[in-house]
């Protein structure tokens, strides 16, 4: 039932938001052939860190809670302290400072997901 419902609004976020993604002002999840997702999360992907975080505060002055997934682990203070990189860093943080989640649990009602779609959608006009 929870994973039933939490597919439900994960197709919800990606059947409305195709034209904005087509439109080239943000990229969807790519769940590869073959493959299965459980709709743990939704996300987008924005141009960089600074449409990002604009965008963020705009979801929030709407009350709206959008959150950026995950600080790179080379880049986390014990990550810096413990850890090394190895190679170039030629996607890491440039994609971590791209992705942006969006509100998804169990029972989130269609009308409040519509809510986050139009809101993202005012974003970009």
């Amino acid at each position: 039932e929870i994973n039933e419902d939490r597919l439900r609004s994960w197709n919800q976020y990606h059947e409305s938001f195709q034209s904005l993604a087509s439109s080239g002002k943000i990229e969807l999840p790519c769940i590869p052939p073959g493959c299965e997702h459980n709709a743990h999360m939704y996300y987008i992907k924005v141009r960089d860190l600074e449409e990002r975080s604009r965008l963020i505060a705009y979801l929030n002055s709407h009350e709206i809670g959008a959150v950026f997934h995950y600080v790179p682990l080379h880049s986390a203070p014990a990550g810096k302290k413990f850890g090394r990189f190895s190679g170039a860093d030629r996607y890491t943080t440039r994609e971590s400072e791209r992705l942006l989640r969006l509100p998804m649990h169990f029972r989130l009602p269609a009308e409040s997901i519509d809510k986050v779609v139009e809101t993202v959608y005012k974003f970009y006009q």
